[in-house]
């Protein structure tokens, strides 16, 4: 079975453990549509995704206006972390929802292998064909069918800062990943360590490695990497390795050094750079670290609450890494008429910007208006996504198999946890990947 993406495991983690919003993830919300009004008048439209939280709260803003649009009823049923069992038990059990929101590339193969999809509407792909552009489609796509629309994006290359914490060591937003190190260690000699790592999350590792690889290596590299075309052992691998392993045995740069990181999960890492007593000047994570920020620890992003993007490594160009949750319509569904209806709706800007103006989201749609977004931080996140375009690239681990990519305690997360512990044997970490990635690959 596949994992839940590393947008799902924050998303749980932001909205269950951080936020601890009342809207939990037992009842399933419905919207009733006016009587008698709207083409979908009478139906009923099942949606299921992995959000909770506010971030249900929000989506079930966005079915309110398709209901207001169409008449149709919807019902939302959360999931859980684990779309790809959630989905194969409805469909054994006779029950499946009509459309499901897919947070991972690998699961979305996965539903196509298992012939549980409908392509998208030619409607659905023509407007999706002026709004996104074209790497979403390529993620979206299986053997050369179009099955999945991208709704929601995370810009996975920002890192959070403390203002008063840079103003207080006279450093500013650093440029180049050297000049970043350097403005760590500025830090830390000023009294507070550079860098909160959430270790205990081993999905956060992978992030980190990500975003250095990208840059260093190129998009190219990077796609080979993706799909095991290219083996952990090149040499690109062990580079990438080995200029994370510098910040990892760096006590100055990691907050209270590996072992206090590897007891560190996501919510806390946020905590010890915002939270009332602060212990870390910065965290890498994506743009969803402002969110957290705001609602558990009442900073205001863009102002007490900053971020600069994930510096270019090594000359390369500054990564943009980002991560997303795909519509897709199931042939099991009762409803595949109205679940396609739903998908030409959410494709056009109108769906997106119901959400923007809610907060908590990024679109990549090309024709949303960036006003609608609340505020100044997440307006530039969200220009900073579109303006990438096509050197985009997918969270590399929610490609891979499970085993590989997101299984906690193996893997890829396993490995990266071990090589923070102790990150001196770059090349013999890259044998140790490439040995479960050829098993959980199969090549």
């Amino acid at each position: 079975m596949r994992r839940p993406s590393k947008t799902t495991r924050r998303t749980a983690a932001t909205a269950a453990a951080t936020l601890a919003l009342a809207l939990g993830a037992t009842a399933c919300g419905g919207t009733t549509g006016p009587a008698g009004g709207g083409e979908l008048s009478g139906q009923t439209v099942t949606v299921a995704g992995v959000w909770t939280g506010s971030e249900q709260k929000n989506f079930k803003k966005v079915l309110d206006a398709f209901t207001e649009k169409t008449g149709a009823k919807t019902v939302f049923v959360p999931s859980g972390d684990n779309v790809s069992t959630f989905v194969g038990s409805k469909i054994e059990g006779g029950n499946a929802p009509d459309v499901v929101m897919v947070p991972q590339v690998g699961v979305l193969q996965q539903f196509a292998k298992e012939g549980w999809l409908q392509p998208l509407s030619d409607q659905t792909a023509k407007t999706a064909g002026s709004t996104l552009a074209p790497v979403w489609k390529n993620y979206g796509t299986v053997d050369g069918t179009y099955y999945g629309l991208y709704f929601k994006a995370a810009h996975k290359s920002t890192v959070w800062y403390a203002p008063e914490a840079f103003t207080q060591a006279g450093v500013s937003e650093p440029k180049s990943y050297a000049d970043l190190l350097k403005a760590g260690r500025t830090l830390a000699d000023s009294g507070r360590p550079a860098f909160a790592i959430a270790g205990e999350d081993g999905w956060t590792l992978t992030d980190w490695f990500e975003n250095i690889y990208l840059s260093q290596a190129g998009p190219e590299k990077y796609d080979q990497l993706a799909q095991h075309k290219l083996k952990w052992t090149d040499d690109s691998v062990v580079k990438a390795l080995t200029t994370l392993g510098d910040l990892f045995k760096d006590k100055q740069l990691v907050a209270g050094g590996a072992q206090t990181a590897l007891g560190t999960d996501f919510p806390s890492s946020v905590e010890q750079v915002f939270g009332p007593e602060p212990k870390a000047g910065m965290v890498y994570e994506g743009d969803f670290v402002g969110g957290v920020a705001k609602d558990q620890f009442g900073k205001q992003p863009g102002k007490d609450a900053k971020f600069f993007p994930f510096p270019a490594v090594d000359g390369g160009k500054a990564p943009v890494v980002s991560g997303g949750d795909a519509a897709v319509v199931l042939k099991q569904g009762t409803n595949s008429k109205g679940g396609m209806k739903l998908l030409e709706f959410l494709a056009g800007p109108e769906a997106a910007e119901v959400w923007a103006g809610a907060g908590g989201f990024l679109s990549p749609n090309l024709r949303v208006d960036m006003a609608s977004y609340g505020d100044a931080v997440t307006r530039s996140t969200a220009e900073s996504l579109i303006a990438a375009g096509d050197s985009i690239r997918f969270d590399m681990s929610d490609q891979a198999p499970a085993a590989f990519g997101g299984t906690k305690g193996a893997g890829e997360w396993k490995l990266l946890q071990d090589f923070l512990r102790d990150p001196s044997d770059p090349r013999g970490t890259a044998a140790q990947l490439e040995a479960e990635a050829a098993k959980a690959y199969g090549n």
